[in-house]
C-alpha cells in the first residue's frame, strides 16, 4: 500500500481545510474509530478514509505517516483514523417527527454535543438547532455526540419563530425551559403526543419572542443555593422527564 508522508500532500491539506466551517460544502471529517465504525453502521458515504498503520487494514483507505496524521489530526492524540464524509440532508421534515429536541442559541460545543447525544439515548425522533447554535460538524461537537447524529436527523433552521408557528400548526406542543412568574414545576408537565422541547441559550435562555409563542414555559427547582444549572444538565432532567 501506498503511503502519504508529506503534508502539503494535495489531498492532505484539503481534507484538512474541513475544519472550518466555510469549507464544508458536500462534507465533513470525523475521527477516531468509534466514529468511524457508527458511520459505518449508517451506511455513510466515505469520500476518503486515512489510517496510519495501526488501522492499515481498514478498505478502502489510504496510508499516511504518524506525521502527516498529526498534521491532520485535530485531536491531541490522534487515534489514527480519519474519515471525510458526505454531509446528507435527511428526508424527514420537523414537523413529522413527534419528539423534538430544539436547540435555540446554544453556543458550547461541548453542551450541542452532550444534549444531542442526550436526546439519542433518550429516543427523540430529531434535533433542530437554530441559527445561534454552535456548529455540529465542529470537531468538538462531533466528539461530544460520539456519533448521533448517524442515528437521528439533525436540522438548522434560521428562522426559530416561524418554525415554532409551522410546528404548532402541525400539532406539536412546544415547551419551553425557562423561569418566570408564569412556568410551571417541569414536573408537572405530561408528555404530549408530540412535542418539541426548547433548551435556550447559556447565558440569555430563550428569547422573550419565544416565551411568548411557547404552549408550556417550564422550570427546574433549585431548593440549593447555586443559581442555575448547566443548561446541558437541564436538558438530560426535562428530556428524560418527557420520555418516562
Amino acid at each position: 500500500m501506498e503511503i502519504i508522508t508529506s503534508k502539503d500532500n494535495t489531498r492532505v491539506k484539503n481534507a484538512k481545510k474541513l475544519y472550518k466551517k466555510k469549507n464544508r460544502t458536500n462534507s465533513y471529517l470525523i475521527e477516531g474509530q468509534h466514529l468511524y465504525e457508527e458511520a459505518l453502521k449508517s451506511g455513510a458515504d466515505f469520500k476518503q478514509i486515512f489510517v496510519t498503520e495501526k488501522f492499515a487494514d481498514t478498505p478502502d483507505a489510504t496510508l499516511i505517516s504518524d506525521e502527516v496524521m498529526n498534521f491532520l489530526s485535530d485531536a491531541e492524540t490522534p487515534q489514527g483514523i480519519i474519515a471525510e464524509v458526505s454531509l446528507e440532508a435527511s428526508s424527514l421534515k420537523p414537523e413529522q417527527l413527534n419528539k423534538l429536541l430544539i436547540l435555540e442559541n446554544v453556543q458550547d460545543p461541548g453542551n450541542v454535543g452532550t444534549m444531542i447525544r442526550t436526546a439519542d439515548a433518550a429516543g427523540f425522533d430529531g434535533v433542530i438547532l437554530t441559527a445561534g447554535s454552535a456548529d455540529i460538524y465542529s470537531p468538538k461537537v462531533l466528539r461530544t455526540m460520539q456519533g448521533s447524529h448517524f442515528h437521528l436527523p439533525i436540522f438548522r433552521e434560521n428562522d426559530a419563530l416561524a418554525l415554532y408557528q409551522r410546528l404548532k400548526t402541525q400539532g406539536t406542543t412546544v415547551i419551553a425551559t425557562t423561569l418566570s412568574e408564569t412556568s410551571v414545576d417541569y414536573r408537572t408537565v405530561s408528555q404530549p403526543e408530540k412535542f418539541a422541547l426548547i433548551m435556550g441559550n447559556e447565558g440569555a435562555g430563550i428569547t422573550p419572542e419565544t416565551s411568548v409563542t411557547a404552549d408550556i414555559l417550564a422550570h427546574i427547582n433549585m431548593p440549593g443555593q447555586a443559581e442555575s444549572l448547566n443548561v446541558a444538565v437541564a436538558a438530560g432532567i426535562m428530556i428524560f422527564s418527557l420520555t418516562d
